[in-house]
C-alpha cells in the first residue's frame, strides 16, 4: 500500500474521491498515466499495488464519492494496461461487478461505464475477459431490470459489447453458460425477459454454437414468455421459437423426447397462442420424431384430444390433423410402444365435457382393437366399466360409436356373453338408460353382432333373471324393437316361418321361454310367429289375469301394433276367415278383454268389421250352416267351424311345436309374476295400515261439548266433516 502511495501523488487521490465528476476523470488520467509508465517499466508488482489501492481503499469503501472514484480509476488503470491487462483483470473485474448491486443508482451507473471501457480493452484480450462471462452475464441479467432509467441504459450499452465479444470468441463455453440461463428462464420481469431472449438469439445466430442441442433446457421458458403481457416480448419469444423450429427441421439429429414433454404440458396452457404454437409444434413433431416419439404417444396423445374441442378454430384444426397423423402411425410394444398407457389415456377422456373430444377418445380406442387386439383385452377389466357408463352419452354418435367398441370387443362368444349380460345389468340398475337408450342399443348391436344371436343371447340370459318385474320390462322393450325396427326385418321374417322352418322355430322357442314375463309381449310373438291357435289359447287364460292400468297399456300398444305395416300379411289373412279361424278367435279375444270406451277397443272392433262375411255365409260344415258377419248382431260364434279343410296350413302345422307344454311355461311363469303381485300389494297394504295406525294414536283435538252454543265460524258455511 505503502508502493502505491509512493507512486500516485496525493493530489491525484484526493481528487479521485472528490465530489466533481470532472476532478474524479482528471484524476483518473493521471492514473492511466501513471499505469502506462509502470507496463513500459514491466513492473507488475507495482501495477498490482496500485490496483490494490484502488479497490481497497476506494471501490470498498462506505463514501460514494470514493466508490465513484475507485470504479473510473479501475477502468483507467485497465485501459494503460493495454495487451497487459489479462494478467490483472482478476483483480480488477470482481470489485467492478460488486458494484453492480450498489445501493447508490450512480454508483451502478459508473460500475457500468467503468465495465465497458474495461470490455473495450477486452476486445484485445477477449480470451481472459470471456472467463468472466457468466458472472457478467448475470450481472448485467439484474441491471436490466434496474429502477433507474440511466442505469438500464448504461447496461444496455455494456451488453452489446459483451455480445460483441461473445460472438467473435473462439473460447466461450456453451455448456457452462447453460445452467445460468435455465436458472434464469423462469423470472417473470419483462426487461429481463426481453434481455434472455436477446442473447438465445444472438448466440443462435453465431455458427459455431449449437444452441439448438441445449434447446431443451430453455424451451420451457420461451413458451412461458408467450403469455407475457408484454406484446413486444410475445413477438420476440415467438420469433424465436419460429426460428428453432425451422432449425429443428433441417437438423438430422434432435432430442425429440425431453422437448415432447414440455410441449405436452405448455398445450394445456391456459393462454390461447401458448397452446397454438405448442400445438403446432407436437405437430411438426409427430412428422418429423420418427422413433424417438413412440415413448411419448400416450402423453402426446393426451395433449391433443382436448385440443380437438378448443374454442379456437386454428388449434382445432391442427390438432385433428394430428391426431390422425399419430394414428396412422405403426409402432409395436419392442419399439416403447405402451398400449395399456394410451388406453388410460382414451378412457380418461370419455368422461371430457366436450363430445369431439370423446369421439376421437372412442376412434383410438377402436384403433387399438383392431390393430393389438389381445393387448387391449388384457386391459378389458380397466375399461369395461367406463365403456358401458358411456353408453348414457346425451350424445347419439358417441353411443353408437362406443357400440361399435363393445362389438370389436364381442367378436367371440366368451366377451360376447359378457357384454349382453354387463347390458342387461346396465339397463336393470339403470331404468333412464333402458327408456332413453335402449332402442338404439339393441338395434345397433343387432347391426353389427347379427340381430338373431343377440336376442338368442338376450332371451337366455333374461329367462333366468330373477327380478321379475325388470325381466317384464325388458322383456317388452324387446318385443317392441323386435316389431318396429327396420334393422330386424330379417328376424321378423324367420319369426314368420316358425311352424314350416326349423329355423324359426328354433328361434321362436329360444325367445319363448323370456317371453313369457309378458303376456302382450308372448301373444305378439305368436301373432307374428303365425301360431294363431296358441295365441287364442293364451288370451283365454288371460281370465285370471290382474287386468290393472300397466296390462291395459300393453294392450293398447299391441292393438295399436297391429294396425303397423309389420302385422299387414297377419291382416290380409283375415280376407280368408275359414283358413284362419283361430286368428279370429284370437283377435275376438283381444276384443272381448278391451273395455267398450277405450280407443283400442274401437280400432279392433273396427278392423274387425272389414272382414268378409261372404266367405263363411255359403259355406256348410258338419255342424250345420253358419252365417259369420262381424259387427252384425246375429253374429255366431266361430270355434265350431273346425272340419277337415280348415285344419289345413297354418293351423295344421304346429304339431313341429309343442305348444301344450310352452302353454304350461307361459303359465307357470303368469303364476310367478301373480304371487310377486299379491306380496307387493299386501306390503304395501301393511306399509299403508302402520301409517294409519301411527295417524290414529296421535293426539285427537277436543270435541266441543254439545252443551255450549256453536260459534259464528261454524254457522258460515257448511265444511269437511270432523269427528
Amino acid at each position: 500500500m505503502a508502493d502505491a502511495l509512493s507512486i500516485i501523488p496525493a493530489s491525484v487521490l484526493r481528487n479521485l474521491s472528490d465530489k466533481l465528476y470532472e476532478k474524479r476523470k482528471n484524476a483518473a488520467l493521471e492514473v492511466e498515466g501513471i499505469v502506462k509508465q509502470l507496463v513500459a517499466a514491466m513492473d507488475h508488482d507495482r501495477i498490482t499495488a496500485v490496483i490494490k489501492l484502488l479497490v481497497e481503499e476506494y471501490t470498498y469503501s462506505p463514501q460514494a464519492n470514493h466508490r465513484k472514484g475507485g470504479l473510473i480509476g479501475l477502468a483507467a488503470a485497465t485501459v494503460g494496461l493495454t495487451s497487459e491487462a489479462s494478467q490483472h483483470l482478476e483483480q480488477i473485474v470482481p470489485p467492478v461487478l460488486h458494484s453492480f448491486s450498489d445501493q447508490d443508482s450512480r454508483v451502478r451507473y459508473y460500475a457500468c461505464e467503468a465495465l465497458y471501457n474495461i470490455a473495450k480493452v477486452g476486445l484485445v484480450v477477449r480470451g481472459d475477459f470471456i472467463v468472466f462471462f457468466n458472472q457478467i452475464f448475470d450481472a448485467l441479467c439484474k441491471l436490466s431490470a434496474d429502477s433507474d432509467a440511466n442505469v438500464q441504459s448504461a447496461a444496455h450499452l455494456l451488453d452489446r459489447l459483451v455480445k460483441d465479444i461473445v460472438t467473435e470468441s473462439d473460447q466461450f463455453s456453451i455448456e457452462e453458460f447453460i445452467p445460468l440461463l435455465r436458472e434464469r428462464m423462469n423470472v417473470l420481469n419483462p426487461y429481463v425477459r426481453q434481455f434472455l431472449v436477446g442473447w438465445i438469439t444472438v448466440l443462435d445466430s453465431v455458427p459455431d454454437i449449437d444452441m439448438l442441442g441445449f434447446l431443451p433446457d430453455f424451451l420451457d421458458g420461451l413458451f412461458n414468455m408467450l403469455s407475457d403481457s408484454s406484446r413486444e416480448i410475445r413477438q420476440q419469444a415467438d420469433s424465436a421459437l419460429t426460428e428453432f423450429l425451422q432449425e429443428i427441421k433441417n437438423s438430422p439429429s434432435v432430442d425429440y423426447g425431453r422437448m415432447a414433454q414440455i410441449l405436452v404440458q405448455r398445450a394445456g396452457s391456459h393462454d390461447e397462442f401458448t397452446r397454438q404454437t405448442a400445438i403446432t409444434w407436437i405437430n411438426e413433431f409427430v412428422k418429423l420424431g420418427g422413433d424417438q416419439l413412440v415413448p411419448y404417444y400416450a402423453d402426446i396423445l393426451g395433449s391433443i384430444l382436448p385440443c380437438i374441442s378448443d374454442k379456437e378454430e386454428k388449434i382445432r384444426v391442427v390438432a385433428r390433423e394430428t391426431n390422425e397423423e399419430l394414428r396412422e402411425l405403426k409402432a409395436d410394444s419392442a419399439e416403447g410402444f405402451d398400449v395399456g398407457a394410451i388406453l388410460n389415456v382414451a378412457k380418461s377422456h370419455l368422461s371430457s365435457e366436450w363430445e369431439a373430444t370423446r369421439i376421437e377418445a372412442l376412434h383410438w380406442i377402436s384403433a387399438l382393437l383392431n390393430r393389438h387386439r389381445s393387448e387391449v383385452l388384457s386391459f378389458l377389466s380397466e375399461i369395461s366399466d367406463t365403456l358401458l357408463n358411456t353408453l348414457s352419452d346425451h350424445s347419439d354418435e358417441v353411443v353408437l360409436l362406443v357400440l361399435e367398441v363393445h362389438a370389436c370387443i364381442a367378436k367371440d362368444d366368451e366377451h360376447f356373453h359378457q357384454l349382453v349380460l354387463s347390458l342387461v345389468q346396465n339397463f336393470r340398475g339403470n331404468n333412464t338408460l333402458l327408456e332413453k337408450r335402449g332402442a338404439l342399443i339393441i338395434r345397433r348391436l343387432c347391426v353389427l353382432l347379427d340381430a338373431e344371436t343377440v336376442y338368442r343371447k338376450l332371451s337366455s340370459i333374461i329367462e333366468k333373471e330373477l327380478d321379475l318385474d325388470f325381466a317384464a320390462v325388458m322383456v317388452q322393450a324387446l318385443n317392441l324393437i323386435l316389431l318396429t325396427s327396420s334393422e330386424l326385418f330379417q328376424l321378423r321374417e324367420l319369426l314368420k316361418q316358425s311352424l314350416i322352418n326349423a329355423a324359426g322355430r328354433d328361434l321362436f322357442l329360444s325367445l319363448y321361454a323370456s317371453w313369457s314375463h309378458s303376456s302382450m309381449a308372448t301373444i305378439s310373438l305368436c301373432l307374428l310367429a303365425q301360431a294363431y291357435q296358441h295365441a287364442s289359447t293364451i288370451i283365454q287364460s288371460l281370465v285370471e289375469e290382474d287386468i290393472n292400468v300397466k296390462f291395459m297399456v300393453q294392450f293398447d300398444k299391441l292393438i295399436r301394433l297391429l294396425e303397423t305395416p309389420i302385422f299387414a300379411y297377419m291382416r290380409l289373412q283375415l280376407l280368408d276367415p275359414r283358413r284362419h279361424v283361430c286368428l279370429l278367435k284370437a283377435l275376438y279375444g283381444l276384443l272381448m278383454l278391451l273395455p267398450q270406451q277405450s280407443a283400442a277397443f274401437k280400432i279392433l272392433r273396427t278392423r274387425l268389421k272389414t272382414v268378409p262375411s261372404y266367405s263363411l255365409s255359403d259355406e256348410q260344415v258338419q255342424f250345420g250352416t253358419v252365417h259369420f258377419n262381424p259387427g252384425s248382431s246375429s253374429s255366431v260364434p266361430i270355434e265350431p267351424i273346425m272340419n277337415d279343410h280348415f285344419k289345413q296350413g297354418t293351423d295344421n302345422t304346429q304339431s313341429w311345436i309343442d305348444f301344450s307344454s310352452r302353454l304350461q311355461l307361459f303359465e307357470q311363469m303368469q303364476q310367478k309374476h301373480r304371487t310377486l303381485a299379491k306380496s307387493q300389494a299386501l306390503q304395501h297394504k301393511y306399509s299403508t295400515s302402520t301409517k294409519d295406525i301411527q295417524q290414529l294414536e296421535e293426539p285427537k283435538q277436543e270435541l266441543p261439548d254439545a252443551n255450549q252454543p256453536t260459534s259464528k265460524s261454524s254457522r258460515k258455511a257448511p265444511g269437511p266433516l270432523q269427528l
